[in-house]
């Protein structure tokens, strides 16, 4: 992305008046989260990493901010909200909404983890659940917007909503006021878009870094004229967003320095990384910041880097296999595929030499049938689990002294 020509605040549809405005209205109402720096990711990636918890909120995501900004501004008398959301702006809003006696009405794809829709629900709101992605949620809600005569929170394309959002920004700075990157995710746009306005009126330079999912490059698409495709299962599914907003695209293209992709590889390491290091539960969205360092260090190398861990709502059961994909990609975790012969004595064999190495054996599979092996062959594949990487091929070198054939079944 080439580098902007600032353009005067007040041509913008959100200024630094509005955003602070916002703080002050929602600040008593929400939970101030922490901003600390984390010495091991710093070492890791070569940068200064200070992470914002906005994990750390009731509803465990910012997108209570923006949401509740918006409802403190709605006239006397609204009969209801209605949003589509794949999640955490639904439950931000619910949470608000019913907080202040608001009925709320949320619109969400049918692919939206349990999680997010139990949780919804528990914050007093009613769920529809319709279509598979977010674009057909957002269709049908604003036709229930009309057949109901509810008022429609958009998710990210809504000024009051962006104000909101970038008070994440105003902490940040107080908090670190030497943070010179600010490494946001993007989905619709709206927390990159606050969080630009209040960089560019800082007092020194503090360059506005956007990340988005491999699979839905959708804001890279429109700010660089590309058309690389949006689809796909993705780890962020709170950022898979087909189309941006409006008004969030004009202000992007005009504030943010930079969007970088991330791979779902990286998406999953930074995952681990938070739970392992700084003990924090971090969707897959929330960490894209940290995937973006991960997976591009000499960006951001030397610098202080401001990254917001924007969301914790996870399913426990989709957590529990990105860390098992972790230990296995790491080598801690291991399927060992070895060619034996039929015979009794061979698979004692074989457990003595992971005895003799410390390795714990955790589950056996053994394939006489479905093989290209003669008769009296079988395959046997092992699970295993290892110290590290050097303890996994110290290992396969003693199966292999031993005289045994032996591979790794590795992930994709």
């Amino acid at each position: 992305m080439a580098t902007h020509t600032r353009p005067a605040p007040e041509t913008l549809p959100v200024t630094l008046a509005d955003v602070q405005a916002a703080h002050a209205r929602i600040a008593d109402q929400i939970v101030r989260t922490p901003t600390f720096i984390s010495k091991t990711l710093s070492d890791l990636t070569g940068a200064t990493v200070y992470l914002k918890f906005e994990n750390l909120q009731f509803t465990a995501a910012y997108k209570e901010r923006g949401a509740l900004n918006t409802l403190l501004q709605l006239p006397a008398g609204t009969s209801g909200v209605i949003a589509a959301s794949a999640g955490n702006h639904a439950q931000g809003l619910a949470y608000h909404a019913n907080r202040l006696g608001i009925p709320a009405t949320i619109v969400m794809p049918t692919n939206t983890p349990t999680v997010k829709v139990t949780q919804t629900e528990g914050h007093g709101a009613t769920v529809v659940l319709f279509g598979d992605t977010f674009d057909a949620a957002y269709a049908h809600a604003r036709e229930l917007e009309v057949e109901r005569g509810l008022t429609f929170v958009h998710p990210f394309d809504d000024a009051r909503v962006i104000a909101g959002q970038g008070t994440v920004a105003i902490e940040m700075l107080k908090d670190v006021p030497s943070i010179d990157t600010f490494l946001t995710p993007i989905g619709g746009g709206g927390l990159i878009s606050g969080m630009a306005v209040v960089a560019a009126a800082a007092d020194h330079p503090i360059e506005v870094i956007g990340v988005e999912a491999e699979l839905f490059p959708s804001m890279y698409n429109r700010i660089n004229g590309t058309n690389m495709p949006c689809a796909g299962d993705t780890l962020a599914e709170g950022i898979a967003v087909k189309e941006p907003g409006a008004i969030t695209s004009r202000m992007v293209g005009a504030l943010v320095d930079d969007i970088v992709l991330v791979s779902e590889r990286s998406l999953e390491q930074a995952v681990s990384l938070l739970l392992q290091i700084e003990k924090t539960v971090v969707e897959g969205a929330g960490a894209a910041g940290l995937a973006a360092l991960l997976q591009h260090p000499e960006r951001f190398a030397g610098k202080t880097v401001g990254v917001v861990l924007c969301g914790g709502n996870i399913d426990t059961r989709l957590l529990a296999n990105v860390l098992l994909r972790d230990l296995a990609r790491s080598g801690r975790l291991a399927r060992l595929r070895i060619r034996l012969q039929d015979q009794p004595g061979a698979l004692f064999n074989v457990a003595r030499i992971f005895d003799a190495e410390r390795v714990n054996i955790i589950e056996i599979y053994h394939q006489r049938v479905f093989t290209t092996l003669p008769a009296k062959g079988l395959i046997t594949d092992v699970e295993c689990e290892t110290r590290d990487r050097a303890h996994l091929d110290r290992l396969i070198a003693a199966l292999r002294v031993g005289g045994y054939e032996v591979s790794t079944v590795e992930l994709a």
